[in-house]
């Protein structure tokens, strides 16, 4: 029994942090995982970031509501679940997440939770569990899966080293140059004839 797991931006969707950076021009939040490894440091110092600003959640919200998936994700993603169970597991939260499903065609998604106040502040965040991807996959294969792993940051290295198979998908230069072993693809074509030759 196979189950593909994907990360979600940077993969099927755009970086959230990276628009809602350059709508509010504010270069600073232009930080993703594919710069810092350390998500629990990241996260807080864009909370930070958000509260000098005096932005929230409904900013962002209004940001993702201009957002559509990556040209083809929905297509690769529909064919895939037509010869395989796919999960994305995504270090995002559900607040910034449900939109983008609905024009993913609902999959199922594993994320986590924004804790935010009543005027809209974020005022920090809950993950679902230490090592979030990993565990989910460590979790996946005790019942019977064997992983099949693809998404393009660091905190996709966990899950992507602990699977049947993982490869790297529109990665950083340097994240490929420091895992030569994880075959890396750009297209979508690429990465589902990859998956279907180990499925």
């Amino acid at each position: 029994m196979n189950i593909v797991c994907l990360d979600l931006e940077g993969v099927l969707v755009p970086e959230i942090w990276i628009a809602f950076a350059k709508e509010t021009n504010i270069p600073e939040l232009e930080i993703t995982t594919r710069e810092e490894p350390d998500y629990d440091k990241l996260m807080k110092y864009r909370i930070k970031i958000l509260k000098e600003h005096g932005l929230g959640l409904n900013e962002i919200q209004q940001t993702i509501s201009k957002i559509k998936p990556l040209d083809g994700a929905k297509e690769f993603l529909d064919k895939l679940r037509d010869i395989t169970q796919v999960v994305i597991l995504s270090d995002t939260f559900y607040q910034f997440a449900t939109p983008l499903m609905k024009q993913l065609g609902n999959p199922t998604i594993m994320c986590n939770t924004l804790e935010v106040a009543s005027n809209g502040e974020i005022t920090g965040f809950k993950m679902r569990c230490a090592h979030s991807k990993l565990s989910t996959v460590k979790a996946l294969q005790s019942v019977g899966f064997e992983t099949i792993c693809a998404g393009d940051s660091y905190n996709d290295l966990e899950m992507i080293l602990n699977s049947k198979k993982g490869f790297l998908f529109r990665s950083t230069e340097k994240i490929k140059k420091d895992y030569p072993e994880l075959s890396a693809f750009e297209s979508y074509d690429e990465l589902f004839n990859a998956i279907k030759e180990v499925l």
